[in-house]
């Protein structure tokens, strides 16, 4: 990820409605969430949804695939382990104990997954 497309995610996120809707979808994981009930469960009119889902799918955060009349929508976990790691690569200058609690929460979550070490 370079400073473009990261600035693009920002601003994606940089919107309340459009951070409920990613972080519901990170929640519920790979197998997504239908268009309609997402709608429901935020309580936002499809049109508005379909709006936002139009900026999050413009900024790869999110994907949507035809289900027969449905579309189902996703995160895209790895456009947010790409972000994460460009908002970490230069993380405390390089002092790896300054970092550590931050990267020990992300790995439990799976969002940043560390080599091992022979």
């Amino acid at each position: 990820m370079d400073k473009t497309d990261a600035i693009t995610v920002l601003a994606a996120l940089a919107q309340p409605t459009r951070l409920d809707i990613f972080r519901l979808l990170v929640g519920i994981g790979p197998d997504g969430i239908p268009a309609g009930e997402l709608a429901g469960r935020l309580a936002v009119p499809q049109n508005t949804l379909s709006a936002h889902l139009s900026v999050l799918s413009r900024a790869g955060l999110v994907a949507g695939e035809r289900r027969s009349r449905f579309i189902i929508y996703r995160a895209d976990i790895a456009r947010l382990q790409d972000m994460m790691l460009f908002l970490l690569k230069d993380c405390c200058g390089g002092k790896a104990d300054i970092c550590a609690p931050l990267v020990a929460n992300l790995t439990s979550c799976n969002l940043i997954k560390v080599p091992a070490h022979d």
